[in-house]
């Protein structure tokens, strides 16, 4: 086991020696791909970020659940939507790596989303393994849901939410 683990971290040290900045201000850009993990559905999630200033960046936001749990009433049973299992987000992030001092390699961005379900906020981190790729870790949740009475598959993209990706410099 422990020479896994050195083989492991081993193998694992020229990616961190190389490792680059998770945000390098006005002009970077950032696309990330992977899960978006929810109650009742898993699916996928993409997205992308502008840098706009030293620690402001825009962006656009969208998942899509490919694995929904069917709702059975009685003898009958429910299959979601497609509109049940799509979202898209306007964002907001402040990049505060800088300003925490963390290595320029990683990056924690709270941040507020204005979505086709609802208004919230996210809290994410970043972190680089070379130029180009690293990984990213997001919660969100809805503050203002714009239906105030959501059941069923209306709960789907309208609740807590956990997105693991991979992350690109492009």
């Amino acid at each position: 086991m422990n020479k896994r683990i050195f083989t492991f971290l081993l193998v694992l040290c020229p990616f961190l020696m190389n490792a680059q900045e998770a945000y390098s201000g006005k002009g970077d850009t950032k696309m990330h791909i992977g899960a978006n993990i929810q109650d009742g559905g898993t699916g996928l999630n993409v997205g992308t970020d502008f840098g706009l200033g030293d620690n402001i960046s825009i962006g656009f936001s969208a998942s899509y659940l490919l694995d929904v749990k069917e709702v059975t009433i009685g003898t009958e049973t429910f299959k979601p939507e497609f509109k049940d299992r799509i979202d898209a987000k306007f964002r907001f992030n402040a990049n505060i790596g800088q300003v925490l001092t963390l290595p320029e390699q990683m990056d924690i961005y709270p941040g507020l989303d204005l979505g086709v379900k609802n208004f919230g906020g996210h809290l994410g981190v970043r972190y680089f393994f070379s130029e180009g790729f690293g990984l990213q870790s997001e919660f969100g949740v809805p503050f203002a849901k714009y239906d105030t009475n959501v059941k069923g598959f209306e709960k789907l993209n309208n609740q807590f939410y956990a997105n693991l990706s991979m992350v690109f410099n492009l």
